[in-house]
């Protein structure tokens, strides 16, 4: 296949705003031995993305500089050592960085068929939110049908996620938004009970849909002072994965009341994970939810996309929180 020699990315020029992306001409990248390059059809917008931009979230050693951690595309050339997939294949990755271009060079192992029910925009925005929703809500936390799953968040680009893989699953799902259209949104796509956290005590709320019980497994996105509240709104022997830390890194917690209630208090990030993790939640995933993608029709809303050139615009609307689901980038 032809393939040029350079491309147009997005760079961050410096930490700051949004108006800090800038775009530019780079050399299309040449894949290494277990690596697959993907002419980037669309990519996804993603929180970390922003914090990137910011200067919060650096890239680990050896990704590259350009934001965007999930594309999907068509594969243009492949490493000495990739079996699959195969040229021409169409795919999307989860990568470390570089997902912002018209070329990127992913880790074969992170790359997954398109599903046959999904638009190339609508794969894009898939493995980002769908790899740390399975990995913390299912895999790490263990959710199972009947359950109860309350999101922080719900109509974000993770809330939407953990909503719709959640329901697929058989669990039952309680979600936090700020307004009275995101709640209405969030459960339009599924959600049981939507609060507005704004008006409403998650925690009392919580307590009321489930009969007293509490949720069984939480997905905390802010932080800070929603930990000791996630306690509080957990039922025994339920599980809190913290994924991110919005109103901050530090937490008061009861460990008297994490024991009393048998609770497991949990987190992680994933871009930072090494190549065989990744690769084994890949594996994962195309085994559990890939068939329930394709046997549902399940896809993610789209609330907006943008050209590449026009990223900045992207993250303008992810800062404002006006967005339900997930934001695009058309290549």
């Amino acid at each position: 296949m032809s393939v040029p020699t350079w491309m147009t990315v997005i760079e961050i020029t410096r930490p700051g705003a949004p108006d800090v992306l800038r775009a530019a001409q780079r050399p299309v990248p040449e894949p290494a031995a277990h690596e697959a390059l993907i002419r980037v059809a669309a990519a996804g917008v993603n929180r970390p993305d922003l914090m990137q931009r910011q200067g919060h979230y650096p890239p680990p050693p050896g990704a590259s500089d350009i934001p965007g951690l999930e594309v999907a595309g068509e594969v243009v050339r492949v490493g000495a050592a990739v079996k699959e997939p195969a040229l021409g294949s169409r795919v999307c990755a989860l990568v470390a960085g570089g997902g912002y271009a018209e070329y990127v060079a992913a880790p074969a192992v992170q790359c997954l068929p398109v599903p046959g029910t999904l638009s190339l925009e609508e794969a894009a925005v898939l493995p980002e939110t769908v790899f740390t929703v399975y990995y913390n809500v299912f895999q790490r936390s263990g959710l199972r049908p009947g359950e109860w799953l309350l999101v922080h968040g719900g109509s974000s680009g993770i809330g939407v996620t953990a909503i719709v893989l959640a329901r697929a699953c058989g669990a039952r799902v309680i979600v936090t938004a700020g307004s009275a259209e995101k709640c209405a949104a969030c459960r339009a796509l599924g959600a049981d009970v939507a609060i507005d956290y704004k008006h409403e005590d998650f925690v009392a709320a919580t307590l009321a849909a489930t009969e007293g019980r509490g949720a069984d497994v939480i997905l905390d996105m802010v932080g800070g002072d929603y930990v000791e509240r996630d306690i509080a709104a957990a039922a025994v022997q339920g599980r809190i994965a913290v994924i991110a830390t919005q109103r901050g890194r530090e937490a008061k917690v009861d460990l008297r009341e994490l024991m009393r209630k048998r609770l497991m208090l949990g987190g992680s990030t994933l871009r930072p994970q090494s190549l065989e993790s990744k690769g084994r939640l890949a594996a994962a995933l195309r085994k559990e939810i890939w068939p329930l993608i394709e046997a549902k029709s399940l896809r993610l809303p789209i609330h907006a996309a943008f050209p590449l050139i026009e990223a900045a615009r992207a993250h303008e609307l992810m800062e404002s929180g006006a967005h339900i689901g997930k934001i695009v980038l058309r290549v």
